[in-house]
């Protein structure tokens, strides 16, 4: 439990200081968080012990940080020209994605297009949502790093609750087949503490009305839950209890951003939405 504690209090510092450290630190932080949630998701889903199978490992991190390189690279003002740009990356990214079908004529997999499959998922899952995270926190030469926190809140209160009171009052699983441990009762107090906890992040973060925050806190209780049950089916399709070993007595990184990877594209259709 210490260990766990001592984890947990890290973990929240640095996420404070690379997302209020400014544009860069942000980008950094969460560039480091998409290659280790991509590096853990391509270990659960592709073999691995052969050099093959690391260089595959390898290129499906490559290609799943590709959508969040492209949008750091014209969210930090580096391009002048933004179509061109896009046009370039476009001619880079395809053909690069198209290395995975050919490696995979030499590698002699015994599931070649398993593979290919799970390193474009690799990209679709993890890579995709953390390039839209950017287009939360960036808004022309703004920058709303209270956003990002306060989903980032909404997010942990929904967690914490629904795992603490789940634990010590629930008996009624509520989906049992992917997760055995997570129960209605757990699930309702997240929700409420989430919409607590949002109702008093307006209070403090004014770059929205107390209803949009409410609007955004429901968004985290039932897209958050569902990225919950997601990676949980994830790790049960592959016998593992954790995605990794990173965070000592809290598992692997994707463990703790499963939730907010699968909320971030509504949240994001929602918050351009209002913008």
């Amino acid at each position: 439990m210490l260990q766990r504690a001592i984890t947990g209090i890290l973990f929240i510092g640095i996420m404070v200081g690379g997302i209020y450290g400014g544009r860069y630190t942000f980008v950094v932080l969460f560039a480091v968080v998409t290659a280790v949630c991509l590096w853990e998701y391509l270990g659960l889903v592709l073999s691995h012990g052969r050099k093959r199978d690391h260089f595959r490992r390898n290129l499906g991190v490559v290609l799943g940080l590709t959508p969040f390189a492209g949008n750091s690279i014209i969210q930090l003002g580096w391009v002048a020209d933004e179509a061109l740009f896009i046009s370039v990356a476009s001619l880079v990214f395809f053909p690069l994605l198209f290395m995975a079908f050919i490696y995979e004529m030499y590698a002699q997999s015994e599931q070649p297009f398993s593979n290919i499959g799970h390193t474009i998922l690799g990209a679709v899952y993890i890579g995709v949502p953390f390039a839209l995270l950017e287009f939360i926190a960036f808004e022309g030469k703004s920058y709303h790093p209270d956003i990002v926190m306060g989903l980032l809140i909404m997010t942990w209160t929904n967690d914490t609750a629904a795992y603490v009171l789940g634990s010590k009052l629930g008996s009624k699983p509520l989906f049992k087949r992917v997760s055995p441990k997570k129960t209605w009762e757990g699930t309702i107090a997240g929700a409420f503490f989430t919409l607590v906890s949002g109702f008093i992040i307006s209070i403090y973060f004014r770059q929205f009305a107390p209803c949009h925050w409410l609007a955004l806190a429901v968004i985290v209780v039932i897209f958050g839950t569902f990225g919950d049950l997601v990676e949980s089916m994830l790790k049960r399709s592959y016998q593992a209890k954790d995605s990794g070993h990173l965070l000592p007595g809290h598992g692997g990184l994707l463990d703790r951003f499963d939730g907010f990877i699968f909320l971030i594209p509504f949240a994001a259709a929602y918050i351009l939405l209002l913008r």
